[in-house]
């Protein structure tokens, strides 16, 4: 998982878009000059379909990096928020950690959400919530439990962007039951009943410093989280990738090297993670993954790492395809000077072949920031944060909130032959000509 949702922050800006593609139907459409709208339903159409926003301006000031429960279809949503202030009182500094269920028409198709029940406790810093696969009563998170100190370590910052992603000490990986299922049959814990939070989270496991980012295996057996080492690098705080063994209460280092490296997610099968590292120390983020080398039914380390973008843009917030054949992520290639906009690209994994030559495609085609892409398990449905919503007045742009849209398997999200075809110009170097 990435802490990065507020790298929007900074106002957006229309960019340019590419050129039509020969052959291919995604790129036939021309979008507009940068001085207007960008349709970007027409745009989007080919890869995804039926757009709903299930957080709204109203209740929340942002909200974003949701991550579905892990049942087919999908049936809840987790995800961290803001709540708008009453009036008269001022907004909370800190992200709150909220679970939603999700609601349907008559057809299934997605409408919105039931009212958001709020988890966290009151004053607490919180990030990169994520569903136990296999207890799905339970949901582990990024919380400081209580409010953080005010000597905080400097976080971590794009060139001189106003957003500082800071790193609390106080921050742990924490469990917490939150659904009432009555019972502890396999028929009761896939048949969630109403959302009762526990009281006070339970810390997974205690370290000093940052802990966060946190995803299970398939199994529930093991978590990947990431952890910030005591000392800086370049002078900047820096977090390695462990995975923590649930059963035998043991860490293992996975990547441990110069650089902010975190975000990761285990591959459908397991076998590999993908994350983002600033390993250069240049502040643009660059998309890895890594071969996970498993002994015994653990895994003991890394066999290798394998680079996948490498360029001027800031990309982060990599998720994997249910296919295990690409990723999608965040990227600021449309404007990779000022880094003012970012969109959601798709780029195909294949260990083969450098990362110059892997196939890419963009996928969103909004005017303010599109980020933090994840799938359901089916891959049917992709949720992401977005600044496309109406504007509120005296905001000065549409707030980041939470959008999930259905993916048009006929477009090629099922087929990344098809996804990736004859796309010279969606590669995110010409995405902004």
């Amino acid at each position: 998982m990435t802490p990065l949702i507020a790298v929007v922050a900074a106002a957006c800006t229309v960019q340019p878009t590419p050129a039509p593609a020969p052959g291919n139907p995604a790129a036939t459409r021309t979008p507009p000059a940068p001085s207007t709208a960008l349709d970007w339903r027409e745009l989007e159409a080919p890869l995804l379909t039926n757009h709903v926003q299930i957080t709204h301006r109203e209740q929340f000031i942002k909200a974003g990096e949701a991550y579905f429960d892990h049942a087919t279809p999908p049936r809840w949503v987790i995800f961290q928020a803001v709540a708008a202030p009453k009036p008269g009182t001022k907004e909370d500094p800190f992200y709150a950690m909220y679970v939603a269920k999700l609601t349907r028409d008559g057809r299934g198709l997605i409408t919105g959400t039931e009212m958001p029940v709020r988890i966290s406790p009151p004053g607490s810093a919180n990030t990169c919530g994520w569903f136990d696969p296999v207890d799905l009563s339970r949901v582990i998170y990024g919380s400081t439990v209580g409010a953080p100190g005010n000597d905080q370590k400097s976080g971590f910052q794009v060139g001189t962007r106003k957003y500082v992603w800071m790193f609390p000490d106080e921050m742990e990986i924490v469990e917490q039951s939150v659904f009432d299922i009555g019972g502890a049959t396999e028929v009761t814990k896939r048949s969630r009943g109403p959302v009762r939070p526990d009281t006070s989270p339970r810390t997974l496991f205690s370290l000093p410093n940052y802990d966060a980012e946190a995803s299970f295996t398939r199994d529930g057996k093991f978590v990947l989280y990431a952890h910030v080492r005591d000392e800086p690098t370049r002078g900047r705080p820096d977090a390695d990738i462990f995975i923590y063994d649930l059963e035998a209460k043991s860490h293992t280092p996975l990547v441990v090297a110069d650089g902010y490296d975190g975000g990761p997610f285990f591959s459908p099968d397991d076998k590999w993670i993908c994350y983002r590292s600033d390993r250069r120390g240049d502040a643009l983020l660059q998309l890895f993954i890594a071969e996970l080398d498993w002994q015994n039914g653990k895994p003991v380390g890394i066999k290798r790492e394998i680079q996948i973008t490498d360029d001027s843009a800031v990309n982060w917030a990599p998720y994997w395809h249910p296919s295990g054949k690409f990723l999608v992520y965040g990227s600021s290639a449309v404007d990779p000077t000022r880094h003012s906009n970012y969109e959601i690209f798709a780029v195909e994994v294949d260990p083969t072949k450098p990362s110059a030559n892997l196939r890419q495609r963009r996928v969103t085609f909004g005017n303010g920031a599109d980020v933090l892409p994840v799938f359901s398990d089916d891959g049917k449905l992709m949720m992401w944060t977005a600044q496309r919503g109406p504007m509120v007045e005296g905001d000065p742009k549409p707030s980041s909130q939470v959008w999930i849209a259905e993916v048009n398997l006929a477009g090629g999200f099922a087929t990344p032959a098809l996804l990736f075809e004859d796309l010279p110009n969606q590669r995110p170097e010409n995405a902004g000509k």
